[in-house]
């Protein structure tokens, strides 16, 4: 009977993995609408390229996060539920290893835009030392991790 519930138990990843995929929707759905009220602003207004550039990356940086979530919503469902599920090679996960690394490498993504917004608000000052400092060490350490992990 334990082994029975047991083996069911995995199925309950279906929570985490339903949340995810409601979260990478969100942020899809969020960031068309912020594009669009970019889009309208720009029309509207004229054109402020720093403004337009900085909204734009914000906009790419909440994209990225809803591959972020995209990610473990499909790696959960492969490990646990349905190991066959058809998605293209590089998508493919066959262990936790393989999920981490593809997020870790996400997370690498997130965090260059996310430094590339910070430049471009930038005023001067060493505060983007060490902004930029702490995030390269971040990036470091998780392509060590990964590295590693092999």
């Amino acid at each position: 009977m334990l082994k029975s519930i047991l083996e069911k138990s995995r199925y309950i990843v279906i929570v985490p993995v339903l949340g995810s995929l409601l979260g990478a929707i969100a942020l899809i759905g969020l960031g068309v609408f912020e594009i669009v009220e970019l889009l309208l602003k720009l029309f509207h207004n004229g054109a402020d390229s720093k403004a337009i550039m900085l909204g734009l990356i914000e906009i790419v940086d909440g994209f990225l996060m809803s591959t972020v979530f995209l990610l473990i919503a499909v790696g959960l469902y492969e490990l646990f539920i349905d190991p066959t599920l058809v998605v293209p090679d590089w998508l493919e996960i066959k262990s936790l290893n393989d999920l981490k690394a593809k997020l870790i490498g996400v997370v690498i993504i997130v965090l260059g835009v996310l430094f590339l917004g910070n430049t471009a608000r930038w005023t001067g000052g060493a505060d983007i030392l060490y902004l930029g400092g702490g995030v390269g060490v971040v990036i470091a350490a998780l392509t060590f991790f990964v590295n590693k992990a092999k």
